[in-house]
Order: structure tokens, then C-alpha cells, then sequence
């Protein structure tokens, strides 16, 4: 049987560092159109949903083709609610408005925009594949070393190996998790409050552009420079 597929994009209103960030546009097409965009591409979605406490960014949800059936509660648009509290309470109210059985929920954000996406359907497929799997989701490969404070006040290595130094090309890597590009996950996960499982498998995304996340608007206009970058390299290789 065909899964019930639920993909929610979190958009509220009141963003601080970057006002309006939502409805912000890049090439003329707005954030959220663009995530919106990417997710009609997917060939397993079911339903397109977008969760917001905005009226201007809920008109622009609906004609833009997305499910819009509630303004999100104050107490789950705050700048310290999480993003959990948001993507359950969507799930159950789709569930009892539609009265449908979700089975796989995927999460999408418009700020995440150097999104390729076949990643989407890729995740899916994951799970429909793999019942062991719980979540899958984009990482981005780095090989970057990172630090943290011990118990102690003591700045430590996060992993013993990275102590080694060597060549980029053959020295191991780590994995940035960036759910933002594409994440998907059993919907009893999001049910219970959470967003990815422990039983996970990771696309590895290598494309440095993909850093970007937008939030201020120093953000944007780095964004912007590199929408027009990647244009011009697909214009070169072409």
C-alpha cells in the first residue's frame, strides 16, 4: 500500500533577525515559495502543509497550492518554542481534520533553500524500503575539527582522532546534521514530540552552498550571491 505522506513547513511571522524572513525573495520567488516548489516536485508526498501563526504568509501558502487549515497557537510561535511542539501539533491536527493516518512526516524549511530536491523523495524511499530505519535526513560532510568545553571548564577535542592532522582529501570526516534540507521520519516519532529517531540513515551532501541557512540579513544577501554564483558554474558547465 501506498504511504500517507505528510510534509509540514514551519513559517512563522515573527522572526527577529531577519524581518519577514519567509516572504523574503531570492531571483523574484519568495523563501517559502521556493521550499513550496521543491516539495510539489516530490513524486511521494501526499500532502503539503504549512504551519503558521501569519495571515500574509498563510495567503501566500494557499495560492501557492499548499494546506493551510489552522493559525499556529502563540505559545508554539515564540522565539523559544520549539520546533518539535510545532511539527507534532500539525501532524495531530491534519490527523483528526482529515481524519487520516499518517505514515511518514517529512520536514522542510524555507531558509534551507540550496535544497536539491530528489533528497526528498530520496528520504522517503529510505523508510519505505528500510522498516528498520526510523528517520533519514541530509547531513553535510565536514572536515572541519570541533571543540567543546569539558565538565572541568576545559577545552577538549571532540574526537580523539581529530588530534591527527592531514590532507582534506584522505583525513575522516564528520556529518552536520541538516534536517532543514530534508528530513523524514516515522510519524509516531513526531507524535511522541520528536523529530528524528536513533535509527537513522544520512545522505551525505557535499555542497558547501548548502551552509547557508537564513536568518539575518547578512544571510540573505550571501544567499543571493550565491544563487547567481551557482547559475553562472551550471551556465559553464552547460
Amino acid at each position: 500500500m501506498k504511504s500517507t505522506v505528510l510534509a509540514v513547513i514551519l513559517a512563522r511571522g515573527g522572526s527577529k533577525g531577519l524581518k519577514r524572513k519567509n516572504l523574503q525573495k531570492i531571483d523574484g520567488e519568495s523563501l517559502l515559495g521556493r521550499v513550496i516548489g521543491h516539495a510539489k516536485q516530490s513524486k511521494k508526498i501526499s500532502h503539503i502543509l504549512v504551519s503558521t501563526d501569519d495571515d500574509e504568509i498563510a495567503d501566500e501558502a494557499l495560492k501557492l497550492g499548499a494546506l493551510v487549515p489552522f493559525r499556529r497557537p502563540a505559545e508554539l510561535s515564540s522565539d523559544l518554542a520549539t520546533t518539535e511542539s510545532a511539527l507534532q501539533h500539525a501532524l495531530r491536527h491534519f490527523e483528526l481534520s482529515w481524519d487520516k493516518t499518517v505514515d511518514i512526516c517529512v520536514f522542510l524549511t524555507a531558509t534551507d533553500i540550496f535544497r536539491n530536491p530528489h533528497w526528498i523523495d530520496d528520504c522517503i524511499e529510505i523508510l519505505e524500503k528500510s522498516p528498520e530505519v526510523e528517520s533519514a535526513f541530509v547531513g553535510t560532510e565536514t572536515h572541519k575539527n570541533f571543540w567543546e568545553l569539558n565538565s572541568e571548564g576545559r577545552w577538549v577535542r571532540l574526537r580523539d582522532w581529530m588530534s591527527e592532522y592531514s590532507s582534506r582529501q584522505i583525513r575522516r570526516s564528520i556529518v552536520r546534521e541538516d534536517t532543514g534540507l530534508s528530513c523524514a521520519s516515522r510519524a509516531y516519532l513526531w507524535r511522541q514530540g520528536k523529530r528524528i529517531g536513533d535509527k537513522v540513515e544520512i545522505i551525505v551532501n557535499r555542497d558547501d552552498f548548502s551552509f547557508i541557512d537564513i536568518h539575518t540579513w547578512q544571510d540573505l544577501e550571501l544567499a543571493r550571491s550565491a544563487v547567481k554564483i551557482k547559475r553562472n558554474l551550471g551556465s559553464e558547465k552547460a
